[in-house]
């Protein structure tokens, strides 16, 4: 069992990487569940936001695209839009939505107090927004949690169960996620302790 010590209190950071590392977490155990549908599965017609798991997934990875790249100080805007569906496959979505993970986590690693109030620019279709960084990371992840909750009852319609998303790794319960952070190279103290 980890330490109980607490992290710094000057860590003003910390609740946001958790959060990140959460969400990449959440969408690792999603997508590995998904690999065990069939492709018809996958697009097939559900009661939701959008009308499938693979329209579903797809959502939130392009949505991150433009969020993350937005507080990358990129300026891809609308362009993100641009093909709603980019994956068409569980595999092809699972590496993308990977690789987005990760650049968010690179995002939050760098950040401390000054830094959650640096100003975003969003580029959106006829303006550019601005928005404080630690404003922008919550609105993300409460997008991520709706968006995944929806697939997640969309699975329920299926033959795979759906696993377990609403944990926020607590610490007597360490032992039970070591094989995905061991298989996603993290370690606790990477979320709880690390420094700006």
């Amino acid at each position: 069992m980890p330490a109980l010590e607490p992290p710094s209190a000057d860590d003003l950071a910390l609740p946001y990487r958790a959060m990140a590392y959460n969400d990449a977490w959440c969408n690792h155990r999603l997508l590995a569940a998904c690999t065990q549908l069939s492709q018809a599965e996958f697009e097939k017609r559900r009661t939701g936001f959008f009308p499938s798991l693979r329209a579903t997934l797809n959502h939130i990875l392009v949505v991150d695209r433009f969020y993350v790249d937005a507080m990358e100080g990129g300026d891809l805007g609308p362009a993100a839009w641009s093909d709603p569906e980019p994956c068409g496959t569980v595999a092809l979505l699972r590496q993308a939505q990977a690789e987005i993970d990760r650049r968010l986590l690179a995002v939050v690693r760098k950040l401390d107090g000054p830094a959650l109030q640096r100003v975003v620019l969003v580029h959106r279709e006829n303006r550019v927004q601005q928005e404080r960084l630690d404003r922008l990371l919550l609105h993300l992840f409460q997008h991520q949690v709706h968006h995944r909750g929806q697939a997640h009852a969309m699975m329920s319609g299926t033959p795979v169960a759906p696993p377990q998303l609403n944990e926020l790794f607590c610490a007597g319960e360490a032992h039970l996620r070591a094989d995905e952070f061991a298989a996603l190279g993290w370690t606790e103290d990477a979320i709880w302790f690390a420094t700006g």
